[in-house]
């Protein structure tokens, strides 16, 4: 009876080992994800930055002509 017992209790041990190694795989892998999403992020960010500036160049560029314009 308690051979059983302990045949179960390993395999139950086993199967938790191998829960917890298939947790940690997974949790690599969303590191990895979250790690590529940040970058990503920091990329689209100082894309942003660089089309605000650019927005604004072309406004003040547009503001002057106008002026020219105004002068005329």
């Amino acid at each position: 009876m308690s051979l059983t017992i302990l045949d179960q209790l390993e395999e139950k041990i086993k199967q938790a080992v191998e829960t917890i190694q298939l947790l940690q795989l997974e949790l690599e892998d969303l590191k990895e994800q979250k790690a590529a999403a940040e970058q990503e992020s920091a990329a689209l960010r100082q894309e942003h930055e660089q089309l605000k500036s650019e927005h604004q160049n072309f406004q003040d560029r547009l503001r002057a002509l106008l002026g020219q314009i105004d002068n005329v």
